[in-house]
């Protein structure tokens, strides 16, 4: 039987290591009122400072441009050019650090639980810079606050707002929609009702999606700042009905689509959705019902207060069943494995730019996951099947066996590192395995290209 702080680290966490304290069960939800420190420890740019430092950068081409220079001519370019670059993969790296070194491991997996549920891709270069500003503007402060806020804050942020070309929506009827000839997007209103809220085969139809749609015209940036910006003049006039529900027929007002994503956000469909996408990643693809039904009926009874609803994950006897229901995406089978090596993040954000494309980058998209480039509003797949392939595998034992061959020493012997990376997880077939090989670094290659360390 497996002790119920091994399942901690390796199911709502990532993982066990030598810098890793194991949390009890008990002290996961404490510990999760943290997850906010870390990230001044390793800061990302803010949406304000990526606008301004993509500006910086085509300012300087267009003045070489006018001197007849070409846009690889000159150090100002270069540098600007290196900078942007490190801003754009700051996301990963820092992200990566802030959970090597957090207290809150949950607080960790649920960030990264969050940006799933509510995908955005960038698009072009600004949005490749304001990506990481995404995450701890609309998500990391609403992980332990009523999942209504989080909905308002993600659906009106630049990144979202970018991405679902909710930026040139207007009502046809609406002053900008009949000057420009501009028309209605329903991208943005149909994610919100399909992904982020009522979830796929819920009561609603595609009038809902169209009125929803018309209700957020409106929904825009400042084209000098990027910021976000309610701009009434590409608001469609008039009254919408969404599920029932009539919003608006005055004055247009951000207010009433902030009521609809309350309502959207306190529907029962919702509820439900949301319960089952958070026992379908914590705890199995296929969850048992009667969990789904417990984290249901705590967010229905508290309006979506996120925390309730981890709360009765976590006190639920069937979130700490046997260990391996679930197998580990790219993400947490690298972040799981610099924890079990015992990386901090000051040693993560030290290495060099081409270390860092074959420990994190290069590594993530050889395992079919590169970073922030879901296929789709969608997200990642969670099945098992999605990631447990013969080329996933292989990129899997390439990446445990050049990291095990460089840092693999650091770790003691080979038996040593078991038990720090698995405890008492690791099988008997393993231990026995483990304690055949030459060297500590075969035997960390060995632990990490196992079904123990590859499932959770």
């Amino acid at each position: 039987m497996v002790r119920k702080q091994t399942i901690s680290a390796i199911r709502f966490g990532y993982g066990l290591g030598p810098r890793k304290t194991p949390e009890a069960p008990g002290a996961l939800l404490a510990n999760l009122q943290t997850v906010q420190d870390i990230a001044g420890k390793y800061p990302v740019l803010s949406t304000a400072e990526a606008v301004r430092a993509a500006r910086d950068l085509r300012r300087k081409e267009k003045q070489a441009k006018r001197a007849g220079k070409s846009g690889a001519d000159g150090g100002p370019i270069k540098a600007a050019r290196r900078k942007l670059r490190l801003e754009a993969g700051r996301g990963l790296v820092h992200g990566m650090a802030r959970i090597l070194d957090a207290r809150s491991t949950l607080g960790g997996r649920l960030v990264w639980f969050w940006a799933d549920h509510f995908t955005a891709v960038p698009k072009n270069l600004v949005m490749r810079v304001a990506a990481p500003a995404y995450l701890d503007e609309a998500i990391r402060p609403h992980v332990t606050g009523r999942f209504a806020d989080m909905l308002k804050a993600v659906v009106t942020h630049p990144f979202m707002l970018f991405y679902l070309d909710q930026v040139v929506s207007a009502g046809p009827n609406s002053a900008a929609g009949k000057r420009r000839g501009a028309g209605l997007n329903e991208n943005l209103a149909r994610e919100v009702m399909e992904l982020h809220t009522l979830g796929v085969g819920a009561p609603y139809g595609q009038d809902d999606v169209r009125q929803l749609a018309e209700l957020m015209t409106g929904l825009t940036l400042s084209r000098k700042t990027y910021a976000f910006e309610f701009n009434p003049r590409m608001a469609e006039p008039g009254a919408e009905t969404v599920l029932g529900k009539v919003y608006g027929g005055g004055k247009s007002r951000l207010d009433d689509i902030l009521q609809a994503l309350e309502d959207l956000a306190a529907h029962p469909a919702t509820a439900r959705h949301i319960a089952r996408k958070l026992a379908v990643h914590f705890v199995s693809d296929t969850p048992d019902a009667a969990l789904v039904d417990a984290l249901e009926a705590a967010y229905r009874r508290t309006d979506g207060d996120l925390n309730a609803v981890y709360s009765a994950l976590l006190e639920h006897p069937l979130a700490w069943g046997e260990l391996g229901a679930k197998s580990k995406q790219p993400f947490d089978f690298i972040a799981s494995a610099l924890v079990a090596l015992g990386l901090s993040g000051g040693e993560l954000v030290k290495l060099k730019p081409r270390e860092l494309d074959a420990v994190l980058f290069k590594s993530l998209a050889a395992m079919g996951q590169p970073f922030m480039q879901a296929r789709g509003p969608d997200g990642w797949p969670e099945e098992a099947e999605a990631w447990i392939t013969p080329q996933g595998l292989a990129a899997r034992i390439d990446w445990a066996t050049r990291v095990a061959a460089r840092i693999g020493n650091r770790v003691g012997d080979a038996g040593q590192f078991l038990d720090a990376a698995l405890a008492d997880a690791a099988g008997e077939r393993l231990r026995w395995a483990v304690r055949q090989v030459d060297s500590a670094s075969d035997g960390v290659a060995l632990v990490f290209a196992s079904a123990e360390f590859n499932r959770r």
